[in-house]
């Protein structure tokens, strides 16, 4: 009797007596085809599991074919064969999946071989026949970690099993839980399909939770105002249409609210409930003169007037339009908002706002400004040396000459003539003439100009680095000191009166109040020098520097 016959008897219930258990037929003793059929296969995509020759499936699938004669095709193992599963999932499943399949392969395979024995066959007292080993179609069915996902494989049955039926198939479902997101079609299907054993099936499929979406808030207003200069072709700015203000209406939005959407619940193939969760609601931007729509969903302005963003909120600023001059008609300004003057800034007067400021014509000697947010002067500057300009953000101008100039950010000019220009951030005079002449101009960051001092070689200082505007308040500060005291001195040299004690208190006041100013500006001096690196001594970039000119680096 050949090796094949011993097998066949063995499994497959042979009336041959007492067969002595055989190992299968070394891989040599099979035909050049069925070597061909069961070369490894190199996976073509992630979902395609590797089945290497050793693998126990393939020497169950060889056992099939020569034991029953019957040709299907070789092991198939497609985890997504329709593309539909998402990526991640298959990468984090994969090496479950080959291990698991591995296991349950080689204990089929072991009791295949007879190694142990299924639960239909029988071994009768010694010395009596032993009946062929038994074994129905088995179902083995993998799930996902999250539960969403099963998948099937089919191993046929050995001896004079039971083969796979519709009934066993539902069955098996049911008994390990599986009942939601079945692929009815195919479960139908495979009962009778010829090609179903040692196949990868994707059987079930569950529905992901999705969480809900987080609130937003969509502005009609910008946030950030683009602070950028066009050059023309003549190299002139136009310092009228910078468009540093945005003006709104009462009852205008600024901006709306979208509400955060629920999340959907999803569901396991073992019909278990995902939760998932909600998104997080956002509160809407509120902050001064703006107020929160009937419905809850937009934010309008109470009043109308310029809107800026803090960071943290929209808030309105009015707007103060001015349709002349600062002078004897108007007084000193003095406004919480922005300020908008479309004529000059007469000599002897000061205008003081916690916004903008926006000047149409010039500026002249012996003013006073200062602006909480950026100023633009279209026509120009022109001081006597008196003239203090203090701005906390940035500073645009035609020209300036004769000013002292204190712009925490940056500043733009066409031309510098004996400024005293101390600034946080950069200056830049490039267009128009680009020229800095005489004065002093320090700069924390970087200057750059056309042209630095003059042919006539007048002394012009150039400094890079430090902390220019902390300097420039400190000094501002001694200088007031130095005023109040010479003006108590005067006070105190009057004859005593109600009047003079009450004009003593207040000026000792404000002395206090500049004794304490000073000492934190000293701190912080102090501080900064302490942080202060290498890498903060600034940049200088010019076509032409004239003898005369002083340039100082940290």
């Amino acid at each position: 009797m050949s090796i094949k016959d011993k097998i066949t008897s063995f499994l497959f219930g042979s009336k041959a007596q007492d067969t002595p258990k055989e190992e299968l037929l070394p891989e040599e003793e099979y035909s050049p085809q069925e070597i061909q059929e069961t070369q490894e296969e190199i996976p073509s995509d992630p979902s395609l599991l590797e089945v290497p020759m050793e693998h126990p499936i393939r020497q169950l699938y060889k056992l099939y074919q020569s034991e029953t004669g019957t040709h299907i095709p070789p092991p198939h193992l497609c985890m997504d064969e329709d593309g539909v599963l998402p990526p991640e999932m298959i990468a984090k499943e994969k090496n479950r999946l080959q291990s698991s399949l591995k296991n349950v392969c080689a204990s089929r395979l072991k009791t295949a071989k007879g190694r142990s024995r299924g639960k239909h066959s029988k071994k009768k007292a010694e010395g009596e026949e032993e009946e062929a080993l038994v074994l129905d179609a088995r179902t083995w069915f993998f799930l996902s970690s999250d539960k969403l996902y099963a998948w099937l494989v089919v191993f046929p049955p050995v001896g004079a099993g039971a083969d796979l039926s519709r009934d066993m198939l539902y069955q098996n479902l049911e008994a390990q839980g599986i009942c939601y997101g079945l692929d009815m079609p195919l479960l139908d299907r495979l009962s009778h399909e010829r090609d179903r054993y040692f196949n990868l099936y994707l059987v079930a499929k569950g529905t992901p939770a999705f969480d809900g979406r987080n609130g937003n808030i969509v502005d009609y207003v910008p946030r950030v105002l683009e602070r950028v200069l066009t050059v023309d072709e003549f190299g002139q700015v136009d310092y009228t249409a910078l468009n540093l203000i945005c003006n709104v209406q009462e009852g205008q939005e600024i901006c709306r609210l979208i509400r955060p959407t629920d999340g959907e619940p999803g569901r396991t193939v073992l019909d278990q409930e995902i939760p998932a969760k909600s998104g997080k609601p956002v509160p809407l931007p509120k902050g001064r003169n703006t107020e929160i729509s009937e419905d809850g969903d937009a934010l309008v302005a109470s009043i109308g007037g310029h809107v800026e963003f803090t960071g943290r909120v929209f808030q309105v600023k009015p707007v103060w339009d001015i349709d002349g001059d600062v002078d004897f008609s108007t007084g000193n300004i003095k406004f919480v908002g922005d300020v908008n003057i479309k004529g000059d800034v007469l000599s002897g007067f000061s205008v003081k706002a916690m916004g903008n400021i926006w000047v149409g014509g010039v500026v002249e000697a012996g003013s006073t400004i200062e602006a909480g947010g950026d100023l633009t002067v279209v026509k120009g500057i022109l001081g006597d040396g008196t003239t203090v300009i203090r701005a906390s953000r940035c500073v645009f101008s035609k020209y300036i000459e004769n000013a002292i100039i204190s712009v925490k950010e940056n500043l733009q000019t066409d031309c510098i003539v004996n400024g005293r220009i101390f600034c946080g951030g950069e200056i830049h005079v490039r267009s128009g003439r680009g020229n800095i002449m005489g004065g002093r101009v320090w700069a924390a960051k970087k200057i750059s100009a056309s042209a630095i001092g003059a042919k006539s070689e007048c002394k012009t200082a150039i400094s890079l680095g430090g902390t220019p505007c902390l300097n420039f308040e400190r000094d501002y500060v001694r200088e007031k000191m130095k005023k109040q005291a010479l003006e108590l001195e005067k006070l105190e040299e009057q004859p005593d009166s109600p009047a003079k004690s009450s004009l003593m208190g207040k000026l000792r006041m404000k002395m206090s109040v500049s004794e304490l100013k000073l000492k934190q500006l000293e701190e912080d001096l102090a501080e900064a020098k302490l942080h202060q690196s290498e890498k903060d001594s600034g940049r200088m970039e010019c076509g032409i520097a004239y003898p005369g000119t002083e340039i100082r680096f940290g």
